[in-house]
C-alpha cells in the first residue's frame, strides 16, 4: 500500500441537531463518499499474523491467496460488513520447510481444511477513524467471534485510475481455541511457539465496478 500517497481529510464538524444539541457522531467526509462495494487488491495488500517462537523471537507471515468481499458505509457504519476467505495453503514465512509444516497436519491441517475465513456480524464507530468490526472467524472448521480493531487510513484516486482505501486491522486471538495445540517445550521452561497470535489485515481496497446492494 504504501506506493501510492495516502490523502488524509480534515474531520467534518459534528451536526447540530434542530434542537439545539450536538450530535455525538463525526465522521471524516470522505468516509460517507467511500459508501459502496469494495475489494482488497492483493498486490498491495497483506493478510498475515506474528508469533513469538522459542520466547525470545517473532515469526512473521502472511497468507498469498484469498478472496474478498466488502461493503463499507460512510455515513452508517453499522451497516459495514466485510468477508475474507483464505487458503491456508498459501501461507508464506519465507521457509518453505516451516510453511509446510504450518499447513500440515499439527496446525492448519490444509488437506482436511483447506480454507479458514471471517465473515463479520457488526461494526461500530468508536469515533474519528477508528471502528471495531466484530466477526466470526473459523479455522480448522471451528468458529469463535473475534473483536477486530479497523483503522482507516485514507483515500487515494492512483495514477491507474483506481479508487482505493486503506484500512489497517488488528486482533489478537489464543490458537488453542480454535484446536491449533500443538507445542513444544523448552528445557529452560516455556513453549516454541506462543499460545497467542496477532492477526493483521493491512488493506489496500478498490471499490468494485458492479456494486452488489
Amino acid at each position: 500500500m504504501g506506493i501510492f500517497s495516502r490523502r488524509r481529510t480534515e474531520t467534518l464538524e459534528p451536526d447540530t441537531p434542530a434542537g439545539g444539541g450536538v450530535a455525538t457522531l463525526d465522521l471524516d467526509p470522505s468516509l460517507r463518499r467511500l459508501t459502496g462495494n469494495w475489494v482488497i487488491d492483493r498486490p498491495h495488500s497483506r493478510i498475515g499474523f506474528s508469533v513469538r517462537h522459542a520466547m525470545v523471537t517473532t515469526v512473521r507471515g502472511a497468507f498469498a491467496d484469498y478472496d474478498s468481499s466488502m461493503y463499507f458505509d460512510g455515513a452508517r457504519p453499522e451497516e459495514s460488513r466485510a468477508e475474507i476467505v483464505i487458503r491456508v495453503a498459501s501461507v508464506d514465512t519465507g521457509v518453505e520447510q516451516r510453511d509446510a509444516h504450518i499447513a500440515g497436519t499439527d496446525f492448519f491441517d490444509a488437506r482436511r481444511f483447506p480454507e479458514m475465513s471471517f465473515r463479520s456480524t457488526s461494526t461500530v464507530h468508536n469515533g474519528g477513524e477508528t471502528f471495531l468490526m466484530r466477526g466470526d472467524l473459523t479455522i480448522r472448521d471451528v468458529t469463535r467471534p473475534v473483536d477486530l480493531q479497523l483503522d482507516y487510513l485514507g483515500s487515494v484516486l492512483d495514477p491507474f485510475g483506481f479508487e482505493r482505501a486503506g484500512f489497517d486491522g488488528t486482533t489478537t486471538i489464543d490458537r488453542t481455541d480454535w484446536g491449533l495445540v500443538y507445542n513444544q517445550r523448552l528445557e529452560a521452561g516455556g513453549t516454541m511457539v506462543s499460545e497467542k497470535v496477532r492477526l493483521q489485515f493491512d488493506i489496500s481496497a478498490i471499490r468494485a465496478t458492479q456494486p452488489e446492494r
